[in-house]
């Protein structure tokens, strides 16, 4: 059947509107691939590290009583606060009071070391420990940092304390967060690691990973707990 004139100018427009579409998405397409390419030849733009992942506290790593000993060189500042307990230390006898625990070493408590002994304490079974020697208000006192046995040493002296200064390590942390630190207080926004310096070590509350989890702290006998989220506390909430 013939078409009219007025049929066959739609179809006319029709067809051409068609090409137009077929052009322009073809032309799409070519932009997407050029941009593409663009993207694989350009850079990758590296996402920046937090300031404390590029700070390396020195480590001592003492395998005997004379390397250990290096830590009267120096201050050290206790990285495990409130889980390490030390007790009265017996300047005659050269022993520790096993019997009398004098308390816990608080976070980043400042110690002056002034020797690294063994000693044994009740049924060890042959196990000696081996023992920093400290003094706090003229008394003398000792704390536990490894053991020995039959010769063999192992000493955590460099997981149980800094050798530098942390307000130096950690210089980049605002004037705010050390002040809570020194207050033994978490704010809002601090990070874990943050945390732990003012409180000591938290223990998780059920799952999650570090800087998204929740935390349990001791907190000297007033228990903390502390939600972290992209490892920022943005819940405390006091009690067990």
């Amino acid at each position: 059947m013939a078409l009219d004139a007025e049929a066959r100018k739609k179809l006319q427009v029709v067809l051409a509107l068609g090409i137009v579409i077929a052009g322009a998405r073809a032309a799409y397409i070519v932009y997407e691939r050029h941009e593409a390419m663009k993207e694989d030849v350009a850079p990758k733009q590296a996402v920046p590290l937090k300031a404390d992942y590029y700070v390396t506290p020195k480590k001592l790593h003492p395998f005997d009583l004379k390397s250990a000993r290096e830590l009267t060189k120096q201050p050290v500042w206790v990285k495990l606060g409130g889980q390490i307990t030390y007790y009265p230390w017996d300047r005659t006898r050269h022993r520790a009071e096993w019997g009398h625990e004098a308390g816990t070493l608080g976070p980043l408590e400042q110690l002056a070391i002034t020797d690294v002994a063994t000693d044994v304490p009740p049924k060890a079974g042959g196990t000696k420990q081996v023992m920093v020697l400290f003094e706090l208000d003229g008394k003398a006192y000792a704390a536990p940092i490894g053991v020995e046995k039959d010769g063999e040493f192992k000493i955590y002296s460099d997981d149980i304390f800094f050798i530098q200064d942390p307000r130096e390590l950690y210089k980049h942390w605002p004037a705010d967060v050390w002040k809570a630190i020194d207050a033994h207080q978490v704010q809002q926004g601090m990070s874990e690691l943050q945390s732990s310096f003012a409180l000591g070590p938290g223990v998780p509350v059920g799952s999650g990973d570090y800087g998204w989890r929740t935390l349990r702290y001791a907190n000297d006998g007033k228990p903390l707990t502390i939600a972290f989220e992209n490892d920022k506390a943005v819940g405390i909430k006091a009690g067990a």
